[in-house]
């Protein structure tokens, strides 16, 4: 309260009072004015934001927590356009020395035309076959990966928009865009970016996670590799191409089961990408550190593969160094049988074991390759049922059926299989 005293003074101190009192009733009413003016900004601001984002739904389409779940809706990459990488030190150490001379020759040139060719004409019929079963796909956007860009700290072309588990990551209702180690993959995310605005519009979470700089010391630029033993070594001794410099993961190195995670450093996989992951999630989650006898580990889904509640494929040349503890739980090990595909057939970013890296629709179907009799009769055995699709010119580009999706919606909740 404001109290104005009156000094002696007769009328001078009548106007004096009267002076101050108008004063503060001038001022009374500026401070009135301007909180109702800051009121209606506020208003007119709240109400702008309404018309320009999307009421949130009362059921958010995007819901996954595991990797078998009844699968209702998926992302199916796009081999159009799919560029060969520029031959760097990050894409030398992650493929085999037979296919060095392809990327030196190729580097920033698109795939054979012919083989680009059958592969979208395979993963066109992979989607008619998952809308069969049920299954609503979603396609990202077609993208000119021959585009030529520079950052401060590198220049390169871009890769392809084929593997949507490479970038994505879907826990629960929140969608998480992946910080990948190639300079290829830098703008990757682009081509989906449509799509992950539409889900945020309707109730998703969306999470970036911090873009790598992907200057020289995110790599090892003197990283000595040759031969598979050179590459036994230097996995056994915990050496990557990929310094701890930044976080850098791709989503592929995660494996989810509920309430557990399952994570392991890898060539595109640092120990800061996965801390990011543990802190992000939160103490709801629980992030394991697994590691394989594995020359060139790169994307843990053609190697550990979860295949529904305590079952898991587990690659026989890539034996876990943690197995223990998953039998310790109770969970049943299968080892998948040896890939038949041919020797002749070009696999350039990926090893034969893409025969194991299956898609789940649920605990009781999978898509398997067509070709790949003996892991049919493996999964018949499980009481599971194959519903069979040929992608092996897809395979050449890096990726089974579980690295050419990524699963949106699953129908279950958050529970807990790893005790």
């Amino acid at each position: 309260m404001l109290r104005v005293r009156c000094m002696r003074g007769g009328s001078r101190g009548a106007e004096a009072a009267h002076l101050i009192g108008a004063m503060v009733a001038r001022a009374a009413t500026g401070w009135v004015q301007k909180a109702f003016q800051g009121t209606s900004a506020a208003v007119a601001e709240e109400d702008t934001m309404s018309k320009s984002v999307d009421p949130v739904p009362d059921e958010c389409p995007v819901n996954s927590f595991n990797e078998w779940d009844t699968l209702e809706e998926v992302i199916v990459g796009r081999a159009e356009n799919a560029c060969v990488p520029p031959f760097t030190v990050e894409v030398k150490a992650n493929t085999y020395e037979k296919h060095w001379p392809f990327y030196q020759k190729y580097g920033g040139q698109l795939f054979p035309e012919e083989h680009l060719k059958k592969a979208v004409r395979e993963i066109e019929e992979m989607c008619n076959i998952l809308r069969l079963e049920g299954v609503k796909v979603r396609r990202p956007e077609p993208i000119d990966w021959l585009t030529h860009y520079k950052t401060p700290d590198f220049d390169s072309t871009g890769l392809y928009s084929a593997m949507p588990r490479d970038i994505l990551l879907v826990v629960g209702n929140e969608i998480i865009e992946a910080p990948m180690a190639w300079r290829s993959r830098f703008f990757e995310y682009r081509a989906y970016r449509p799509l992950i605005k539409e889900y945020f519009n309707q109730g998703a979470k969306w999470t970036t996670a911090p873009k790598p700089t992907m200057a020289d010391d995110l790599y090892d630029q003197e990283y000595p590799m040759r031969t598979v033993e050179d590459r036994h070594q230097l996995a056994a001794q915990g050496k990557f191409v990929t310094t701890e410099f930044e976080p850098c993961f791709d989503a592929a190195d995660f494996m989810r089961a509920g309430r557990d995670i399952f994570a392991q450093r890898s060539q595109v996989t640092n120990y800061m990408g996965i801390e990011w992951m543990r802190r992000h999630l939160g103490p709801e989650y629980r992030i394991h550190l697994l590691s394989f006898k594995d020359p060139n580990p790169m994307h843990i889904d053609a190697t550990f593969n979860i295949i529904g509640p305590g079952l898991v494929l587990s690659n026989p040349d890539r034996p876990c160094h943690q197995i223990e503890m998953f039998k310790k739980a109770g969970w049943t090990i299968v080892q998948p049988p040896t890939p038949l595909i041919p020797d002749d057939h070009p696999l350039w970013m990926s090893s034969k074991w893409l025969s194991m890296n299956v898609l789940m629709l649920d605990e009781k179907r999978v898509l398997v390759e067509s070709s790949e009799i003996s892991t049919q009769k493996m999964f018949e055995r499980l009481g599971i049922k194959t519903i069979k699709a040929n992608i092996r010119h897809a395979n050449s580009l890096g990726g089974g059926f579980h690295c050419w999706t990524c699963d949106i919606r699953r129908r279950g909740t958050l529970e807990s299989y790893f005790n």
